[in-house]
Formats: structure tokens, sequence, C-alpha cells
């Protein structure tokens, strides 16, 4: 049994890792297309004095910089990327009145895929053209330019000069920063064959080939991937567009909150809705959003709570009864007082945890980040050795793949046979460079780069639709790894809201209402579950509370006052033993009795003597046994977690089948983060998951693996634990499980699939077949790849919303 008095609560809820040296500057950062192009933006910010941390997303295209405070210009940040090539805007806080410094990502974005749609249209006609010229004398017959190779030569140029400018130039200027990036690769490779191919046409008596349809294949292919990539991109934000989305714009002031003046039309004023203060009383009709966080003041109405708890039944709402913003007002005209505004609503922090979550990396993304800081330099240095090797080395001992295998790549890359000149020498050299080209494209470092993020794009938007709030991909590898969930008993597996059962009078001087009294007098200046039972049970009895002073409680025991000149002592067992008062035989059996029941019993002392017991009993939440037979039938061991007598924490256990082994009753608060502690630190390493209410369970949180609060505890919630459960719903603990596993499982089959496509596509476009197959991985073929790893990336992570827990 555990009474805590309401400056302790107090005490508690001040978030236990709020860093108070510290503040974090968003930038939204644009010009990334790899997991190169992250890794440079993070060392280019990561120089700056004083910024302690940097993390980079690319799906979402967002810096968040930790600083000292007052040791960093954030201007000079996006000075200092723009100049780099990555234009750059800070996220600033929405100030009323000023549209204009609301930075608008999402334009921005469209504005980027419009560019790339028109890119990829020129491209595929110059494709197109350059396609049809190879389907033998179909085209040549009635256009007969078709097959003329300068017309060729004129595709490639113009392939080049426009649809191919951006990417060429963002090559250019990574190069030149010393973070050669992807564009650096393709950009490389298109002009590498583009000089050969002119090279060839310019002086014929060199023997050359002409392959000028290698730049245009090359750059189509690369610009269809990515338009497919950034519309991938886009539906995995669909849930945190929908999310922000939901604030509302405006509210209706009720300038003078009369009752009688409630009514009237003139009594209000449309304003922005991020210009309400607290205090202040609002109008909400049918069909309109929540502004802000408040309480009802005047009528009645049914709220739709789904975007907060993804639960679709309408809430019932009444004079004093909490609403929250971005809710919808369905079926009646209220008023509300303004409790919480801005920053400070719930869905505000909400959008704030869920888009800090997205920029929170997995550990495992720490490998494919190592590789991608130096994947582009690898893979240029793999290029050069496979020339080298094919030029000096490969067409020596494989002489009989020269000619071969320059027709067969020829044939296979779409290349006109008749521009093919039969000169061993230089077919050697040729073959080398398109091998050495192949393998310079064929690299994707941006399949690295939105393995992780894409999938927490999906992950924790899918989770905040359905009420589940994950904190990030360290959180998602975190979950994979736990073995054991520990629940909280008062206000977890149970509904929090016991009421008293029993009132046993031992002393035969005490009447039964006379104990209600003097407990409810010393309950009266402690705030606790148990505690209210017995105030509403002296309430529902209609008794006189008596006044009661010098109250003093410890943690987990029990509260003593004095009461009408008598000292009063209410607790268990072990607090009267601490304060010497006896117990006899039958207050033994029959608080025994009472403990085996399941029911919590508290004992009342009166001037050193036992007076009675009280017993209070709290039910289970309906969901409960459920929730527990799901997580075992998941493979965890289910534990329960007490500050109660272990009768009654048995009795709970029992109804939920779970064994006495797994009971660890009598803990009190300050010991509960100790208790996780030894189970984590025992004889075998125990990844364990508190569930808890966010307030008591605090340091409890904190100490394990992961987190998992009820909403109830809104703001300890938020800043303590690791997932957060919006409906108060213990069957939501295994569904955020569930989804956690499932999004740390897409996120390793897209690393996998990463490293797959370049472990096997490079080998390939080295020629590694080509001496005992005759087979190679063109140019072409390779840009068509590597735009087809990336495209897949996305696509595997939007399929996670496939996925119901």
């Amino acid at each position: 049994m555990q009474l805590i008095p309401k400056s302790e609560i107090l005490i508690e809820s001040v978030p236990p890792t709020k860093i108070l040296n510290s503040e974090k500057i968003i930038l939204d950062v644009g010009g990334m297309k790899c997991a190169g192009c992250v890794n440079a933006v993070e060392k280019q910010l990561i120089q700056h004095s004083g910024v302690k941390s940097v993390c980079v997303n690319l799906a979402t295209e967002v810096a968040v910089v930790e600083v000292e405070i007052g040791t960093v210009d954030a201007e000079a940040l996006v000075q200092g990327l723009t100049a780099t090539g990555f234009p750059s805007q800070l996220r600033t806080a929405k100030s009323a009145g000023d549209k204009s410094a609301i930075p608008n990502p999402e334009a921005r974005q469209r504005q980027e895929m419009q560019g790339i749609v028109r890119q990829l249209g020129i491209a595929g006609l110059l494709l197109l053209l350059s396609g049809i010229g190879h389907f033998g004398n179909i085209g040549s017959v009635i256009f007969p330019f078709l097959n003329d190779i300068w017309f060729h030569c004129g595709l490639a140029t113009i392939a080049i000069m426009i649809p191919g400018r951006p990417i060429l130039v963002e090559g250019w200027l990574g190069w030149r920063r010393g973070a050669a990036n992807m564009n650096t690769l393709i950009g490389l490779g298109t002009l590498t064959a583009y000089t050969a191919s002119l090279v060839a046409l310019l002086f014929p008596q060199m023997g050359w080939e002409c392959f000028f349809d290698e730049p245009v294949m090359m750059l189509g292919f690369i610009l269809l991937g990515r338009t497919l990539e950034k519309q991938a991109r886009g539906r995995a934000a669909k849930a945190f567009r929908q999310l922000l989305a939901l604030a509302p714009q405006t509210a209706r002031l009720i300038i003078n909150p009369e009752p009688e003046k409630l009514i009237s039309g003139a009594n209000i004023m449309e304003i922005p809705a991020e210009q309400v203060r607290v205090g202040e009383w609002l109008q909400v009709l049918p069909g309109d959003k929540i502004p802000v966080d408040g309480e009802v003041r005047f009528g009645q109405t049914t709220i739709d709570e789904s975007m907060l708890t993804g639960e679709v039944v309408p809430v019932m709402k009444q004079p004093g009864d909490p609403v929250t913003g971005g809710t919808l007002n369905q079926s009646g005209a209220i008023a509300i007082q303004a409790t919480r505004t801005g920053d400070d609503t719930i869905l505000a922090q909400i959008v704030a945890l869920v888009e800090a979550a997205q920029t929170r990396k997995a550990p495992v993304q720490k490998l494919a980040d190592t590789v991608a800081g130096y994947f582009t330099y690898g893979v240029l240095t793999a290029a050069g050795l496979t020339f080298l090797f094919w030029y000096l080395l490969g067409t020596h001992l494989w002489p009989d793949v020269t000619m071969s295998g320059a027709m067969a790549m020829a044939h296979n890359m779409g290349n006109n046979p008749q521009h093919l000149v039969p000169h061993t020498q230089y077919s050697a050299l040729l073959i080398s460079l398109k091998l050495a080209i192949a393998v310079m494209v064929v690299a994707c470092p941006c399949a690295l780069g939105l393995a992780t993020p894409t999938a927490i794009l999906v992950g924790t938007g899918m989770g905040a639709e359905q009420g589940l709030l994950i904190k990030g991909g360290d959180v998602l590898e975190k979950v994979h790894k736990l073995d054991t969930v520990v629940f909280d008993k008062t206000g977890t597996l149970t509904t929090g809201k016991p009421t008293v059962t029993d009132c046993l009078v031992i002393a035969e001087s005490t009447l039964p209402s006379s104990l209600i009294q003097l407990a409810a007098a010393v309950e009266s200046g402690t705030y606790h579950p148990l505690a209210t039972a017995i105030q509403q049970e002296a309430k529902a009895r209609e008794l006189i509370i008596p006044h009661a002073v010098d109250f003093h409680t410890e943690p987990g025991m029990g509260v003593s006052a004095v009461v009408e000149g008598k000292k009063v002592l209410l607790g268990n067992w072990e607090w009267f033993h601490h304060h010497q008062i006896k117990i006899n035989e039958t207050a033994e059996q029959q608080g025994q009795r009472l403990a085996t029941d399941g029911k919590t019993v508290i004992g009342v002392a009166v001037d050193g003597s036992l007076a009675g017991l009280i017993a209070v009993s709290d039910t289970l939440r309906p969901d409960a046994k459920t929730a527990v037979d799901k997580l075992r039938q998941m493979g965890l061991r289910v534990m329960l977690l007490s500050g109660d007598r272990l009768e009654a924490a048995k009795a709970i256990a029992k109804q939920l089948g779970i064994a006495n082994t797994d009971i660890m009753a009598g803990i009190p608060p300050a010991q509960k983060a100790a208790t996780i502690q030894s189970l984590q630190c025992g004889k075998i390493n125990t990844f364990v998951a508190m569930v808890g209410d966010g307030i008591n369970d605090a340091p409890a949180l904190s100490q394990a693996d992961v987190g998992i609060a009820l909403h109830s505890g809104t703001d300890v919630a938020m800043e303590t634990a690791e997932i957060i459960l919006m409906r108060n719903s213990l069957t939501d603990v295994v569904k955020s499980i569930q989804l956690s596993r499932a999004t740390f499982n897409t996120i390793r089959q897209n690393l996998f699939w990463a490293f797959a496509y370049n472990t096997i596509g490079i080998p390939l476009a080295a020629g590694i077949l080509l001496p005992a197959y005759g087979f190679v991985l063109g140019p072409a073929s390779a840009a068509a790849l590597m735009a087809f790893s990336s495209v897949s990336v996305v696509t595997n992570s939007i399929l996670l919303r496939r996925f119901v827990p």
C-alpha cells in the first residue's frame, strides 16, 4: 500500500531527462539525395563550435541540431549548408499574423516533384527517340534520321544539358566540397560514356565504337527511379501530414462569457487559433474542431477523439469534462475554457514527439551511416580497379571476350551494331571503360540512406493514427529484444478507482462511521487512489469530515495526522510495527482473509491502539487478462510489480494467470527502479519493458529498457516513457510491441536489400560472369537496377501500412 502526498507528486512530475543547458535547432534541408549527402550534412553541422549532436533524416529532409544555449547562430548553420549545395531553412515557431515566417516544406517538396516530373518527361522523350533507332529498320523507313549517329549524338547532348544538368552540377559540387555522393557517380559515369563516344565520332580513324545511347538511358532510368521514389516517400509521410492537418486554424472567441450572452452572435469573434490564451472562453459549433485543450463550461455534446486515441466511438462531454485540441465536435454547441494553448496542447506534443521519433536512428542504422560515409570513394576505387584489371589483365587472360563481349554489350544495351569497328585493341579499352562505368552507376548509397528513415516514418505515423506514440528507431530496436514485460498493479492492471468494500471495527468503543470519518480526515492530506476511495465513502455516507493537522506520510507504508486532538495512523502492518502498535490475532486473521480475497487492507490506529480495518478493492481493467495472455503467446514473460501487500498482489495475479514467482509485491515507489535494475542485471541479461501510469512509476519507466506509459500521466509519460498509449488500453501494449517488431523487421529487410543490391550488382557490373557465361551488366542496365533498388526499399516501407496489429 502506498500513500503519497500531493507535494511528492509534484516533485516526481518534473521530467527527469530535461536538459537545462541545451536547445534544439530544426532545419529543413534540401538537396539531399543519398546517405552520402546525409553524412556530409552531419559533418558540416557538427564542426560548428557549441554543437553537441546532429541527427539528419533523409526521408523527411530535416536536421535536428542540439546546441549549447546562446553559443550557435542558427542563421550561420543555414548559410553554411546552403553555400555547400544543401539549400536550407530554419524552422521557426509559428508567429501570429506573420505567415511568411512559417516554412512550408510540403510546398517545397511539391515544387521539387514538379521539376523532377518535367525532367523525366524530357528524358523519357529522348529515351523513346533513342530507342526507336534500334528496332531494325522499322523507324528508319519513315524517319531515316533516327538511324543517324549524329542524331544520337544530339540526343545525348540534350539529355546531359537539360534533364541531366542538375545531376552533374550537384555531383560536381559534392566532389568539390569533399563529399562525393550518388550524383557524383552518375555524373562521372554519364560524362565518361558521352566523352568516349564523342571522341569516337570525331576521330573515326581510331576505330572506337560510339555508345551515345548510354547517357540517355542512364539519365532516363535514374530520373524515373527518383520520380517513383519521391512519390513513394510522399505516401510514406502521409500519416504524419494528416496529423499536422488536424491542428485547427481558427477559433471563436467569446468576448464576454456571461451565461446570458453565450448564445449572442455579437458576442463572438473569430481569431487565429494560435492567438488564444489560457483562461479565455471559446465557442465550438457542431462540425468544428476543438481549437485548443480546454474544459467544457456550457452545453453538452459528443466528441470524436479518434485522432487522439484511434477509438472511433464518440465520447459524451458535459460541463467540467476536458476536451483536446484537434478533436471533432459532433452534435452540440458548447463553450469551453482554454487550459493549454500553442505548443503546450496535447496535439502539439504528439506532433513534436512523432517528428522527433523520425529523427532518432536505430543503432542498426549506424552501420549504414558508417558505410555511406566512405561509400562513394569505395565505389570510385572499385571502378578504377575494374578498368585496370580488364584493360591490363582481363582482355589478355580471356582474349575471346574482347570482340564477343563488345558485340554482346552493344546489343544488350541498345547500341547500333553498324557503328562498331572490329578493332581488338581499342575494343579492349572500351570494354574496360564500359565495365568501369557500370560499376559507378550500379552502386546505390541512396537505398542505404532510405532504409531506416522511411520505415520509421511509416511505422511512427501508423502508430500515431492508432493512438500509439513510439519515440524512434532506437526504441524499435530495443522492443525487438524484449523478453520481459513488467506491469504496475494499481492504476495500470487495475482501473485505479478502488472502492471501500469492508469496514471492520476492532475497538469496541469505535463505530464504523467514526472509523471512516477519522480515516477520511487523515487522507485529506494525501492524493492517492486509496485515499480517494476512503473520502468518497465518507461522502457517500454523508459524514462530516473533521479537521486534521500535522500530516506525515511515508510512501508505501502509511500516513498519520492529528484529528481532534487524537493521533490517528493509517497504513500497513509494517507502518504499525514501526510505531510499536500491537496487532492482535483477530485483526491478523481478518486482515489475512480480506487480503486473500484480493483486497487492500488499511489499518486504522487511534492514540497507539488498533481501532479497525478498512478494506479497499480495485477491479481489474476489462482488457488486462487479454493483454497478458497475448503477451505470453508472443513469447514474453509477464511480471507484476506492486507496492501493495503480497496477498493482494497474488489475488490480482491469480485472475491474470501470473505465477507467484513473477510477483514483486511490497515495493515502494522509490525502490521500483532498483527492482527493474535487478531484473536487468540478474544471472541472465534481461531486456525489460515497464508498463505504468507515468506518475509514480516515472523512475521505473526511465530505468526499464523500454518504458510504456498509459496516457493518464500525460506530462510525465511524454518525458519519461518511450512508448505512450493514448487510449489507456492494455491491449495497446500488445499492439505497440507488434507494430515495433514489424517496423524493425522492415528496417532489417530494407538494409538487407540495400546491401544485397550493391553486393551482387557491383561484381556483376565488374564483369565477374563475363569470361564464363558472356553475361555483363551494362551501364544502362546498371542504372535501371540502381533506380529500382531505391524504389523497392521505399515501397517495402510503404507495405508496412498493410500491417494491422
